[in-house]
């Protein structure tokens, strides 16, 4: 069966004033849609690839035939990032973890304030566009990092448990140019229990 959308958890202004509506629904609906499109167009010249999972497909870009590797590279990625996207902000969210992912970020950052401070520099730091990640390395370490494009983490072998996009389409008519107030103010969206989720689940 051909990939599909994941349901949006929320109504598309329940993430106002941080990120406004019209944001979320054109990145939803039309960015996000599109990358779904032509990934499962792409696939269709292959179809045994369906029966495989997305996280597989991401994993092994190389078992992917040449002729659509870069496709389904750029696509599913953009696909399977903004589901992590979505999943893991909310309304009335932010705040700091807590549980095991508060603990695995101050062993590894040195506590909460530093691990904010590394990712807002991923972030700032990819020129053009991209991601910043919070991921799960093979040895169960933490890492902070950016990919470019809609490259995953998936693709070095990471596991993503948090991740921000920072492509312009995702703040550009409520931030203009202002990446750095977009990544300051995305915080209070972040859904903690589903990165703890996500982090469980390893």
């Amino acid at each position: 069966m051909a990939f599909e959308m994941h349901p949006l958890p929320y109504a598309y202004d329940a993430l106002e004033p941080f990120i406004d509506a019209q944001t979320v629904e054109l990145h939803y609906s039309k960015h996000h849609a599109t990358y779904l499109k032509n990934l499962n167009a792409a696939l269709e010249k292959y179809p045994q690839f369906f029966d495989l999972k997305i996280e597989q497909i991401l994993s092994d870009l190389n078992s992917i035939p040449e002729d659509i590797r870069m496709v389904v590279r750029n696509n599913g990625g953009g696909y399977y990032n903004h589901n992590i996207y979505w999943a893991v902000m909310g309304p009335k969210r932010g705040g700091e973890p807590t549980g095991r992912v508060a603990a695995a970020i101050n062993s590894a950052f040195g506590g909460f304030a530093n691990f904010k401070e590394q990712l807002e520099k991923a972030g700032m730091g990819r020129f053009g566009s991209g991601w910043a990640w919070l991921s799960l390395k093979p040895d169960g370490g933490l890492l902070i990092h950016s990919t470019p494009n809609q490259d995953t983490p998936l693709a070095e072998g990471l596991y993503p448990l948090l991740g921000v996009d920072v492509w312009e389409h995702a703040y550009y008519l409520k931030y203009q140019n202002r990446r750095a107030d977009y990544l300051t103010n995305w915080w209070n969206l972040v859904n903690w229990e589903e990165v703890e989720r996500r982090f469980a689940a390893r």
